[in-house]
């Protein structure tokens, strides 16, 4: 996949995967890296790749960078192929870390809206540890399968979810609904929500700071 990459140091021994949202691409979050205002101890490389290009049935069929088909807003029908193919892609960004040196261990997952969707549905049956999940502006894709296909590496990652009580793309009701099924199924979600609407605001990243801090 093509990606924009960003290190903090010159041996990073940690990665963050970064996944955008519909319609943006690998260099949308490139400039939360300086703001995030990490350590200087901790050397990252931030991966921020870009989606495939494909029709968008929700926008009239237009061909935009997504990870997968959105066929509706209200949390239906959902484009079950395309998820698990975008799993599929993120599986071969954390196997080329892993092959630069990084362990899985040391590895985070982060997404917002779209992108946070796959980094819960690849984070969640992952088959080795990884060291969290950001989960921004998202919600929990193909919930009804998760107890049968979770794999339990990673029953015990945390997650960071945060929301925007005035997102109107996904509201916050389906958030919190993906929340408390992770939550259900035991997993270690630390939740916030912030006065924003589909965006990230700056006490969201100085949280996502701390969070990264702490896992890593």
């Amino acid at each position: 996949m093509e990606t924009v990459e960003i290190q903090t140091g010159a041996k990073p021994d940690a990665a963050v995967i970064w996944l955008h949202g519909l319609g943006a691409d690998g260099h949308d979050f490139e400039p939360i890296v300086p703001e995030l205002r990490l350590p200087g101890t901790l050397q990252l490389r931030f991966v921020f790749p870009h989606a495939p290009v494909r029709p968008v049935t929700l926008n009239q069929g237009m061909r935009m960078r997504a990870w997968y088909d959105i066929l509706r807003l209200d949390g239906g029908a959902e484009d079950d192929a395309g998820i698990r193919a975008s799993q599929g892609l993120v599986e071969t960004l954390i196997a080329a870390e892993v092959k630069k040196g990084v362990k899985p261990a040391r590895i985070v997952l982060a997404g917002f809206s779209q992108g946070g969707a796959i980094a819960l549905q690849t984070a969640l049956r992952h088959s080795a540890p990884l060291a969290g999940v950001l989960a921004l502006s998202t919600y929990l894709p193909l919930h009804a399968r998760l107890k049968e296909e979770i794999n339990e590496a990673n029953h015990k990652t945390p997650i960071f979810m945060a929301h925007g009580q005035y997102d109107d793309v996904i509201p916050l009701a389906r958030a919190e609904q993906s929340r408390k099924i992770l939550a259900g199924a035991g997993y270690d979600v630390q939740w916030k929500t912030y006065p924003m609407p589909h965006s990230v605001c700056a006490e969201e990243i100085a949280d996502i700071a701390s969070f990264l801090v702490k896992v890593l």
